[in-house]
Order: C-alpha cells, then structure tokens, then sequence
C-alpha cells in the first residue's frame, strides 16, 4: 500500500520531541504539510491554519492534532468533514461531549478516529497488566508526581479553564489504570487549586470497583528532585510496583520486565492499524475520570504559583 499522506497541526515541542521521530520511522506515513501559529518542519510546506492546509493540499489523508485541547475540537471537525481520518493527541478534548460529537462524525465520514493514550504503550503495562490477570487485586496506590516548572514552562493553557492543570499528567496515570484495573468509579477528590490559577496544581483521588477494589490516587506538580509515575498494586501474589511511568515492572521487589520505551512509535503503529482496518480507537474512560473529580471534587485554594 502506499504511504498514508500525513498532516501536522500544531508544531511544538511534543511533535518535536516524539511525533516527527515516529513518523520518520513509520513506513506506513509520509509527512507532507504542518499547519502551525508558529513552528514549520524542514522541508515540509507550512500554513499558519488548518483550512488554508486542507484548501491548499488536497492530497493529504490523515491529520494529527497536536494542539491543546481547548483548541482541538474545530480542527478536528473540519479535518473530519473533509474525509480525513484524525489522530487526537491526549487528552482527545476539552470535553466529553466534543468528542463523542467527534465519533459520531467520523462514523458518518467512514474515517477513523484515534484518542491517543501514550502511556498505555509503556514498555511495562501489558506485562502488569498480564500479571494482575493472574491473581487477586487486593488495592492499589498511584503516584503520580512531578515538577510543572521542569515539564511545561511558561506553558499558560495548561493553567486556564480546559488546560487540566496537574490532571494533564495525571491523565497519563489514569490512561494505564483503566487498561490493567478493573472498572472503578470515583468516590471523592480534593483539587487543590492555586488561588491565582484556573486549574489544580494537585489531586487526592479515591476510586472502588464494583466489587469494592479500593485505588487511592495522588497528583501534584510541586514535586522537585526525584520524578514519581508509579502505580503499586497489593495483590495475593504480592506486591506489584509498575514504576518510572510504565516503563519497569517489579513484583515482591525484584525487576521482572523492562524495555526501552517506544510510546509514540507503538501509537503511530496503532493508528496505521486502524486507519487500514477501517475502524476508530475511541477510549473515553481515562477522561471521563478527570471529568468525575471536576465534578465531585472539593476544592482547595492553595498559594499562588508563579513560573
């Protein structure tokens, strides 16, 4: 088959660091134009809009929207009214509801949609996931925290209404917690809000399952020195430690499996997948999460953050 014509929008320092990487090494995709305010690739045309993109290449099959998710959903929709299949970077949306109105239209259009969860293609999450399979889950802690000043500076939409705030990473958590734990409802939150901010800088999180699993889950952004991705689960095998963001799995203290990480080119493997088979990818549970704790969650005022 030949090469899937792909399209960036939005060129900043993700698509720099893993998804022009990724592509170059994906036979299945050919890079052929950008729409960005601000960032061009080498060598490929540029626009400064998605329309002026589709008006001007006319040859392009698929697009990735790599922008923040406040501003995903209009390029969404017009890459999907114009038949092209749609690559969302985490978080697929702003909202719920703009993404299920994104499935929808992808069904009618007969392209394919794809949320992305990076994390979930971590080097370690099918083997925890194999080995929580085999026994029984007795509860389980997520740790998820890290420095906002080393990860996003300067980056004001993460702060603003739809930008997450600390759920932006934590997202990541709970991308891998609903692939390899059973299916868990929220029971309480506290969102620590900056008083100067729109969004939490920190999340305490309390989940059960159906049959009464108990998950605690912990986000901050105020963490310095040493970074925390890791989800600990106490099981009748033992205790099973998925750490470094997925990346190292260890039971009863002993490393049992770990691999050079590879996300982004496993979630450009995935899209080839289903772009060829037809099909959309569309997993809402991660941000149906957030949007649970937005809705149930207390909220505290905390100082305010300055960069």
């Amino acid at each position: 088959m030949s090469p899937i014509n792909l399209a960036i929008v939005g060129v900043g320092k993700i698509v720099r660091d893993q998804h022009l990487p990724s592509i170059a090494n994906n036979s299945d995709f050919k890079l052929i134009a950008t729409a960005s305010r601000h960032g061009t690739v080498d060598g490929i045309p540029a626009f400064t809009s998605i329309e002026a993109m589709l008006d001007a290449v006319p040859g392009i099959d698929a697009v990735s929207l790599c922008m923040p998710p406040q501003y995903r959903y209009e390029a969404a929709y017009k890459a999907l009214e114009a038949g092209k299949h749609v690559f969302l970077e985490k978080p697929p949306g702003a909202t719920l509801s703009e993404v299920a109105d994104l499935e929808a239209l992808a069904k009618a259009k007969g392209v394919s949609l794809f949320a992305s969860w990076h994390s979930r293609y971590a080097p370690a999450v099918e083997a925890a996931k194999a080995f929580l399979a085999g026994t029984t889950i007795k509860s389980a802690h997520v740790i998820w925290k890290e420095d906002v000043r080393h990860w996003h500076p300067n980056q004001e939409w993460i702060w603003q209404a739809g930008g997450l705030g600390v759920f932006d990473p934590g997202i990541n958590a709970l991308s891998i917690v609903t692939h390899i734990l059973p299916p868990l409802f929220l029971t309480g939150a506290v969102l620590e809000f900056p008083e100067n901010r729109d969004s939490p800088i920190a999340a305490d999180l309390q989940f059960k399952s159906g049959q009464g699993l108990p998950v605690h889950a912990e986000f901050d952004w105020r963490q310095t020195g040493k970074q925390s991705w890791d989800i600990v689960a106490e099981t009748e095998a033992g205790q099973m430690v998925l750490s470094e963001g997925g990346s190292k799995l260890s039971v009863n203290g002993a490393l049992t499996f770990t691999a050079p990480e590879a996300e982004y080119p496993s979630l450009y493997r995935r899209f080839a997948e289903i772009v060829k088979a037809g099909t959309s990818d569309v997993d809402l549970a991660p941000l149906r999460h957030v949007a649970d704790a937005f809705m149930l969650g207390k909220r505290k005022f905390v100082e305010a953050f300055h960069d």
